[in-house]
């Protein structure tokens, strides 16, 4: 598709790709607190126990109280983790709304990604970029 394409096409594509890239991601930051671990291939909750700082716990973080702000920066930037703190994660993520909020920036992101695609006429590639910003967003691992 990028072949013998013009500077504005390129540009295009390139808006294309990073923004269901970052879809994809936002979304995968969602199911490491959300998925179930025999769906999503890998070990729930990793991103929590590697400590990853990412958008659901930016903005749970963001909602916090002081008690809640220093259970994240316990968890996630020192690492101090004990039995129950990713169970206590999850309920926080749940109260501030993080999840919704995030899986709707992946959509927006989504969204950018299908209008970068307008430009171009209707084929089996563009129905095929169209389809993988759909399973970036609506997937479940």
């Amino acid at each position: 598709m990028v072949a013998e394409r013009s500077e504005e096409d390129c540009k295009a594509l390139s808006s294309f790709g990073y923004n269901i890239g970052i879809a994809f991601q936002l979304v995968d930051d969602v199911l490491d607190y959300s998925a179930r671990q025999t769906t999503l291939g890998k070990t729930v909750g990793d991103d929590f126990r590697d400590g990853k700082i990412t958008l659901p716990t930016v903005l749970a973080f963001s909602a916090a109280d002081g008690d809640e702000k220093a259970f994240w920066r316990r968890t996630l930037e020192d690492q101090e983790q004990k039995k129950g703190d990713f169970r206590r994660a999850l309920g926080l993520l749940e109260k501030s709304g993080a999840l919704t909020a995030t899986l709707e920036r992946a959509r927006e992101y989504g969204s950018r990604a299908r209008s970068s695609l307008e430009a171009f006429p209707n084929s089996d590639i563009k129905s095929s970029l169209l389809e993988a910003i759909d399973f970036a967003i609506y997937r479940s691992y």
